[in-house]
């Protein structure tokens, strides 16, 4: 099989989908490697590095496209890149169709086999694809929100954890998965006043026993929420439904109750955020005000990190990378159960119900989508 990896061109997005030890993997099961040069430059990966481990590296993204059979990224692919794809070609990355239905109608019309790096699961629930960034998010989340209290971005002035005599902040966070317990050691261990909550009453137990008692455990209830926005300087939402819109936990009239200057982060962002004053935005322009509330809403936070974020990534990719290369998309997705629930739109059918669900649309099983071609 012929696999591209293609330079990601969304705004501030920096990692790359393969490492040249992840090509030199595949080239020993018998597959061709292209890589569009530069593809992992911002990663601290050259185009020798590449070749070196027998990869090809092309000039332009158009030759990737047109020549490999499985395409593997980071990113979602954007509006100047659907004309390229084409029937049964497998893209492999990061979709979050729920969040875009413009992204889930162009990706039906080419035909092509999405599978969602998000939505890989594995038989115990774990999401493998999404915890490595998870983890990632739920650590940045908390440097960006100390940043973003400064006084000079319009926040509150307040360090997170406080000096002696002077208590620390507040920080509120939604969610108490991969990426709001990551979120809880940065900022607990930064000295801050956390309170996590979660819908999971078990969750919560765990939690509790693994915690520092500056982290206080709460169920997730609009009772409890309400009363945490008084009193919160940070809150970062974490709130993840598998393939799904975010619900909207905090609503416009909620900000009314914050103290200016307080900062949200909305981790939630990838998948429609869960505010309802939450717009997508960039590195580059990561921040904007309502109601005197510090919204930071960046849809690629780990694309920041790049060097960890794109190690961490294809250590977990790659195994996947390889099983679908060397059975093809067909046996890959019935016999791996994993990649079956990652498959969200297979040759113009949705087949994950969730992305269905979201925008009123046809459901199919895989099975059935695939029986059809």
């Amino acid at each position: 099989m012929i696999i591209g990896v293609l330079k990601e061109i969304k705004v501030d997005e920096s990692r790359v989908a393969l490492l040249p030890v992840g090509a030199e993997l595949l080239i020993e099961h018998g597959h061709h490697v292209l890589i569009e040069t530069q593809a992992g430059s911002a990663s601290d990966f050259s185009d020798d590095q590449y070749v070196s481990a027998g990869a090809t590296v092309v000039s332009n993204p158009q030759e990737v496209y047109h020549r490999a059979d499985l395409i593997i990224k980071v990113k979602e692919p954007l509006p100047q890149e659907y004309a390229f794809l084409r029937e049964e070609q497998i893209i492999f990355t990061y979709f979050h169709f729920a969040a875009s239905e413009e992204l889930t109608r162009a990706i039906i019309r080419t035909n092509c086999i999405a599978i969602a790096y998000e939505t890989i699961e594995t038989r115990d629930g774990h999401l493998p694809l999404l915890t490595p960034m998870s983890e990632v998010a739920g650590r940045m989340a908390v440097q960006q929100a100390a940043k973003y209290l400064e006084r000079e971005h319009g926040g509150r002035g307040i360090l997170l954890g406080g000096v002696p005599g002077v208590e620390p902040a507040t920080v509120v966070i939604l969610g108490g998965g991969v990426v709001g317990t990551h979120a809880a050691k940065m900022a607990s261990g930064l000295g801050a006043i956390v309170y996590l909550l979660d819908i999971n009453l078990e969750r919560l137990r765990y939690l509790s026993d693994i915690m520092p008692p500056n982290v206080i455990m709460l169920m997730s209830n609009n009772h409890n929420i309400r009363e945490l926005l008084k009193k919160a300087d940070v809150i970062i939402s974490c709130v993840l439904i598998h393939g799904g819109k975010t619900p909207k936990l905090i609503t416009r009239d909620m900000l009314t109750s914050m103290k200016k200057g307080t900062v949200v982060v909305d981790v939630a962002i990838d998948q429609g955020g869960s505010l309802e004053t939450s717009r997508p935005t960039t590195h580059e322009d990561p921040i904007y005000e309502v109601n005197g509330v510090i919204h930071y809403c960046v849809a690629n936070m780990p694309g920041a990190m790049p060097v960890t974020s794109t190690i961490a990534l294809t250590n977990a990719t790659l195994p996947y990378v390889v099983e679908i290369a060397d059975k093809g998309y067909k046996r890959a997705i019935l016999e791996n159960p994993a990649i079956s629930k990652g498959a969200n739109i297979v040759l113009g059918k949705i087949t994950y119900p969730n992305v269905a669900e979201a925008f009123g649309m046809e459901f199919t099983p895989v099975e059935e989508a695939l029986r059809k071609s």
